[in-house]
């Protein structure tokens, strides 16, 4: 029986106790560390173990023709990649439409009125409705129109515009131009209700087997064929800093033992699947955060900590870029943080401190019209932290930084980015993870991932947090240990 097969009792180690949890710029890093792509001698181990769900291109070749054909395959592949981010962009686009304030007066559309359209079996048929929902849609996609004939300053409706025309090659100027608009975004809003209609199946299926362990794991590849969306939001390092904290505890880091940080999908703040907010300029989280959580639990040397950031969005790396660029010149970064009323308490907490180490609290931006339950905070962080932040334009599939073990990397972090993959994938980026982590280095995760003998990254523990009382809002963080050679 191959490795694959064997997969119900060897896959998930650390997950097999977890409970059901419903839920460019390229820069060189710190030493001159390059971007290459995974080797065929990584690479082969895995096409071994796996032969069964090899993709096209590689399934029922010797080793001979693998060898040839993987350097070809691998960039090919990381070209297919990265074409996945204009879906993703489309996605983004229908939560702006869906949620966004800044270029309507209509109300916000709530994810439950949208999983009205599903029940009421509207999918097929959304432009031809006259519910009350669907009329808001349209009139928010009649604003959108308008706003993206003049967006003035407006970033989100750049972006808006930058895609229909720009990129779709449709006309805002003529009748008919504005009909094939208004298609395209209704089409797009069915596409996502309908992908979102598949998802809960193949979830409520895996429920029901009633393993936890497999119901998690099925979450983790859960998007494996959807665009890559670059959404980000506060709560996910949340979950990070209750698991640095169990470490620490563990003694797996000590005090100031970690200098070297990557942050792999490090995510802007466009318009996010949840919250849906678009009334602040766009922003990005995780890297401050997790600096953040460092000092404040002294894993960290503010002196010393150094983040490099891995993401293959060109918007994503050139906003990081930008910034890194303006803090070298003295000028801080400032962060909004929304915040709804049904947080649990302990996600309160953490967004009462956030940037307590790294930031002076500023006045937030005002909240709009119809947003009654928000609660804002907002902070400045300070210039030399921002610039201790290094974009790098990387995919995590079919890339990783070459570094002597000196230079690798003592923590990563990778939140809701292994879910866009499927296993194979998964297992190559895991392997690309083991050759840039440390002996003894962890990466955090809220996925399970396929841990084959042969690798050096093991699940060491756990922890879960739970956000609100929302169903499944909350995420299982997994640590993964890089063993020595």
């Amino acid at each position: 029986m191959s490795i694959y097969s064997q997969r119900k009792t060897k896959l998930f180690t650390a997950s097999l106790l977890l409970p059901a949890l419903v839920g460019v710029f390229i820069a060189q890093t710190p030493g001159a560390r390059k971007v290459v792509f995974t080797p065929y001698q990584d690479a082969k181990p895995i096409l071994g173990a796996e032969a069964e769900i090899l993709p096209k291109g590689l399934v029922g070749k010797s080793s001979d023709e693998l060898a040839r054909d993987w350097p070809a395959w691998v960039a090919r592949h990381d070209r297919e990649i990265r074409t996945r981010l204009a879906q993703g962009d489309e996605d983004s686009l229908v939560n702006f439409l869906a949620f966004g304030t800044s270029y309507t007066r209509q109300p916000r559309i709530s994810t439950a009125q949208l999983a009205e359209l599903n029940q009421a079996g509207a999918l097929n048929s959304i432009e031809s409705q006259n519910s009350p929902v669907v009329n808001t849609l349209k009139a928010r996609i009649d604003d959108l129109i308008k706003a993206m004939l003049t967006p003035g300053a407006n970033e989100r409706v750049l972006f808006a515009r930058q895609m229909i025309v720009g990129q779709k090659h449709f006309s805002l100027n003529t009748p008919a131009g504005r009909t094939q608009v208004e298609r395209f975004l209704l089409e797009s809003v069915t596409r996502v209700l309908g992908e979102h209609a598949a998802y809960a199946k193949v979830l409520e299926s895996a429920r029901l087997l009633g393993d936890p362990s497999e119901e998690f794991a099925e979450r983790s590849r859960l998007y494996r064929t959807r665009g890559l969306s670059s959404d980000t939001s506060l709560l996910p390092n949340f979950a990070i800093e209750e698991s640095l904290k169990a470490i620490k505890a563990g003694g797996l880091f000590t005090a100031d033992s970690i200098a070297h940080v990557a942050i792999i999908g490090p995510g802007l703040d466009f318009t996010d699947k949840q919250e849906g907010y678009d009334f602040y300029p766009q922003q990005t989280i995780q890297p401050f955060a997790i600096i953040d959580t460092l000092l404040r639990l002294g894993l960290a040397n503010a002196r010393a900590l150094q983040v490099t950031t891995f993401d293959l969005s060109p918007r994503v790396n050139d906003h990081l870029a930008r910034a890194r660029a303006r803090a070298q010149r003295g000028k801080s970064y400032v962060v909004q943080l929304p915040r709804t009323i049904q947080w649990k308490p302990e996600a309160i907490g953490y967004w009462e401190r956030f940037g307590d180490r790294i930031s002076v609290s500023v006045k937030p931006v005002p909240v709009p019209a119809g947003t009654s339950d928000l609660r804002m905070r907002a902070v400045s962080i300070r210039p030399d932290i921002v610039a201790r932040v290094t974009p790098v334009d990387l995919d995590i599939v079919a890339q990783r930084v070459d570094a002597p073990e000196s230079e690798r990397f003592d923590l990563i972090i990778a939140t809701n980015i292994f879910v866009y993959y499927d296993t194979f994938e998964q297992s190559l980026t895991m392997n690309n993870v083991e050759h840039m982590l440390r002996v003894g280095g962890i990466l955090l995760s809220n996925n399970a991932l396929l841990e084959l003998p042969f690798s050096r990254v093991h699940s060491a523990g756990y922890t879960t947090a739970v956000y609100s009382d929302r169903e499944g809002d909350g995420d299982h963080i997994v640590w993964y240990r890089r063993a020595v050679d």
